[in-house]
């Protein structure tokens, strides 16, 4: 089992930064592959960013990038995404996930955030 504590969100306004900090316990995180995940109201939840277990590869989702920049500590179990160049349609709760070498998915309880024109 992971247990994922997401934290971070908040309010901000358009062109802000926000920085979401993601704390994993349960397995030893430098096995664990990391992402985040978004959801906005009345639509799916979307791929936002992701990280290799070591941090040498990173991903992020087209409507993303560029101002988006996710990062891992090894030595503190967490996962952040520095979110810069805020829009509101960024708005949304985000959720930090884990992914285990066997492919199996552990989610958290998610972070607001919401970004006002």
């Amino acid at each position: 089992q992971v247990q994922l504590q997401a934290s971070g969100g908040g309010l901000v306004q358009a062109g802000g930064s926000l920085r979401l900090s993601c704390v994993a316990s349960g397995r030893t995180f430098h096995n664990l592959g990391m992402g985040w995940f978004r959801q906005a109201p009345g639509k799916e939840r979307e791929f936002v960013s992701a990280i290799s277990y070591a941090g040498g590869y990173t991903y992020y989702a087209d409507a993303v990038k560029g101002r988006f920049t996710i990062s891992r500590d090894n030595a503190e179990n967490t996962v952040y995404l520095q979110m810069n160049s805020l829009k509101p349609e960024d708005t949304a709760v985000y959720y930090c996930n884990a992914v285990t070498a066997l492919k199996n998915n552990y989610w958290g309880q998610g972070t607001k955030v919401t970004v006002s024109s």
